[in-house]
């Protein structure tokens, strides 16, 4: 391995120049690491081979350090625990969970998990995976606000690779949002990691110790089911569905697709409401969103699993179907995003052309769950789709709702309503975000 003796960043042998500050590489064996007052662990060994070289992020869960494993002469992150977190029983669990989980779904889409374990010597805990360069999607969207809808389905169609195979695997991951998706920059366009299986459900044959008390919710409000928001213990793949579909929305637009001022608000907000259609929330956008999409989102973000897009390859496929182009997510996943982009801008007009169906939108918004967006004519999606699915029709002019929730009320119970439910969300969900 090579080292910067400038910022200490790790490089293979091959590597001439470090790229953010353009200093001579050198053998990371002969360059010394610049020890700080502030963080005595750069420098250290832990474990006896782990090498601390420079600090790379700092979380509320533990501290990350890029380094060096003196076993395997390999590039490494390194999440040290926070004191704290290290002393919480479930906490220390869902590390160990991540990493046991991790082992069992080499991928690559999903972030390597080489190692867990403590050091004795530090009294300390820490999680060693792959050294990723890249970015989040969370520091994406702050900057960019809104994606170009080619790299928006080769993002989705990797991510679907992925978890579609946890999936097949009993294993759903329950906090998909921007934070644990890592975009890696290549040439030819990102290269996904889904990061952060401790939170995962695991309804594999023999499974795991569970850590979640029912009634209790996984997750980050803005991006999770109905179902999930509930607690319910019947969470299957399609959770994680909706909370790509949400994700997707995002992307697409801006915004996420429900919002409130607080856990509970934007709970009863994916409980009770519906989104504005993206092609309509996009309408001011710097990429234009065809009406193609308004019904694939819908479907994504179903408040009724029974009539959920099934898997999130379906929705992939779905999505770039709504983009005018041919195929399926498993041979976007690959294409360069500049080819991708030349396909989408050629079907593009007459996509934006296709008729819109104008929809009454009703103001209860115990009503709207049973009502339709803006659906796009049938004959504009791709794959010979014609017309809408008539069992997903007859559903949705049925009660959405999960179990629980009510479906309409007369007008004047409507604040009674509100006010009661915003206190039982409140007062009776635990809402866990896991902001790793």
């Amino acid at each position: 391995m090579k080292s910067c003796p400038k910022c200490q960043r790790v490089f293979p042998d091959d590597a001439g120049f470090c790229p953010a500050d353009g200093t001579a590489l050198t053998a990371a064996s002969i360059v010394p690491v610049a020890h700080s007052q502030e963080d005595r662990r750069i420098g250290a060994r832990l474990c006896g081979r782990y090498e601390i070289r420079r600090t790379v992020a700092d979380g509320g869960m533990g501290r990350v350090y890029e380094g060096i494993d003196k076993q395997t002469n390999s590039r490494i992150a390194l999440k040290v625990l926070h004191d704290d977190v290290a002393k919480d029983e479930v906490a220390l669990e869902r590390f160990k969970r991540e990493y046991e989980i991790s082992a069992l779904l080499p991928h690559e889409h999903i972030v390597k998990v080489l190692d867990f374990q403590r050091d004795t010597v530090a009294d300390t805990w820490l999680l060693v995976m792959e050294f990723l360069e890249g970015e989040e999607l969370r520091y994406v969207l702050k900057r960019e606000k809104v994606l170009p809808p080619e790299r928006v389905v080769r993002a989705l169609s990797q991510v679907a690779i992925g978890l579609d195979e946890a999936h097949a695997r009993g294993f759903i991951h329950r906090d998909l949002k921007p934070d644990n998706l890592f975009l890696c920059g290549r040439r030819e366009g990102d290269t996904v990691k889904i990061l952060d299986f401790g939170s995962v459900k695991d309804t594999s044959v023999g499974n795991r110790k569970k850590l979640t008390v029912l009634g209790t919710t996984i997750g980050s409000p803005y991006y999770m089911a109905p179902e999930q928001a509930q607690g319910l213990d019947t969470l299957d793949p399609r959770a994680d569905v909706f909370a790509l579909a949400a994700l997707t929305y995002e992307c697409l637009t801006g915004e996420v697709p429900f919002v409130g001022n607080n856990g509970p608000s934007i709970l009863l907000a994916i409980l009770t409401k519906d989104p504005v259609p993206p092609s309509v929330k996009a309408k001011d956008a710097k990429y234009r969103v065809p009406p193609t999409v308004d019904e694939v989102l819908e479907r994504g973000l179903a408040k009724n699993p029974g009539i959920r897009t099934a898997s999130v390859g379906a929705l992939a496929d779905a999505i770039g179907h709504a983009f005018g182009l041919s195929g399926d997510h498993r041979q976007w996943a690959s294409t360069p995003q500049q080819e991708l982009g030349r396909q989408i801008a050629a079907a593009l007009p007459s996509l934006m052309a296709a008729k819109v169906a104008a929809v009454d939108v009703a103001a209860d918004p115990f009503a709207s769950a049973g009502r339709s967006a803006p659906i796009a004519s049938g004959s504009a999606l791709q794959g010979g789709r014609q017309g809408r699915d008539e069992a997903f029709d007859a559903a949705r002019n049925a009660d959405l709702l999960p179990a629980g929730v009510p479906s309409a009320k007369p007008g004047w119970l409507l604040p009674v309503i509100v006010g009661v439910l915003a206190l039982v969300v409140g007062g009776a969900v635990t809402l866990v975000v896991m902001g790793r």
